[in-house]
């Protein structure tokens, strides 16, 4: 059991050290925050709106996660991301 496994089969939201933001369903884990994601989207801000690009299945490696967390899925599809201007996030490191 991992930290993580409390959100399997559920919608997250996952920010990874590039800056890359991924919605999917948490399908998979392990010890080493490797995270397998379902119906996985990453959304890509700009000034000119947010495009929402589908991956598909997606395998995120542990070492590259900034942040994982739940997503209520209620107020996320109340948001039309085609309105959210936003700067990309920076590159973080450690």
């Amino acid at each position: 059991m991992t930290l993580l496994s409390p959100f399997l089969n559920q919608t997250v939201l996952v920010v990874t050290l590039d800056g890359r933001v991924l919605v999917g369903t948490l399908k998979g884990t392990d010890q080493n925050a490797n995270v397998i994601l379902e119906k996985c989207q990453e959304r890509v801000f700009s000034m000119d709106g947010t495009e929402v690009v589908p991956l598909g299945l997606y395998l995120v490696r542990g070492d590259s996660l900034c942040t994982v967390g739940l997503v209520d899925e209620e107020k996320d599809t109340a948001i039309d991301l085609s309105q959210i201007r936003a700067e990309p996030l920076a590159t973080t490191t450690l």
